[in-house]
């Protein structure tokens, strides 16, 4: 437990910050001892919200046990229009019990743009200010409601302008987001 308090004492020094807004527990890593603990902070006001990560499917089921024992504020969670695992159960739940969704990996690690690598956009997606599968993928889970932000996780200025893009304009509802879903699972037969 000491570990895991210095670490994050480091990472408010690092900030320079004396009240960290989110403090997470990342991949679930012995949540159960340093949940009291952010929770003693948060009282304190060292933190503003406290929360809990993971980036694999096989992980949505704990978060969702773990979101409705105990309060989140946040819960970061893999989703991506390949991988909607998350729309069985975990966004409708974070949604139910008021709990903020941070994104990971909404890009499924690269694997969508090989995809759709030298695949044209349907004609359809301009309706939706979508000129790029960077935005047509995260629009998609944009568009989700229980969906608060994505976090695409780049380093490239460009890339990160162009993702930006994708929290303006028009975003699509329930009917053109199955109609996306679809037609990124029928890509292959295109």
């Amino acid at each position: 437990m000491q570990a895991g308090i210095h670490e994050m004492e480091e990472s408010m020094k690092k900030m320079k910050r004396q009240c960290m807004d989110l403090m997470q527990i990342h991949n679930l890593v012995d949540w159960k001892t340093h949940l009291p603990q952010l929770r003693r902070w948060k009282e304190a006001g060292k933190i503003r919200y406290i929360g809990i990560t993971h980036s694999t499917d096989s992980s949505h089921e704990e978060l969702e046990r773990i979101m409705r024992s105990e309060k989140l504020d946040f819960v970061q969670f893999n989703y991506s229009i390949t991988y909607r695992h998350a729309e069985k159960r975990l966004l409708a739940a974070a949604a139910d019990l008021g709990v903020a969704t941070i994104i990971n990996r909404p890009f499924a690690e690269g694997s969508l743009f090989k995809k759709v690598k030298d695949k044209p956009l349907p004609a359809w997606a301009q309706e939706y200010d979508m000129d790029s599968w960077s935005l047509f993928f995260l629009k998609y889970i944009l568009s989700h409601p229980a969906v608060t932000c994505v976090i695409p996780a780049t380093g490239n200025s460009v890339h990160a302008a162009e993702n930006v893009k994708a929290g303006t304009g028009k975003l699509p509802g329930e009917e053109v987001r199955k109609k996306m879903a679809g037609y990124i699972d029928n890509l292959s037969f295109l």
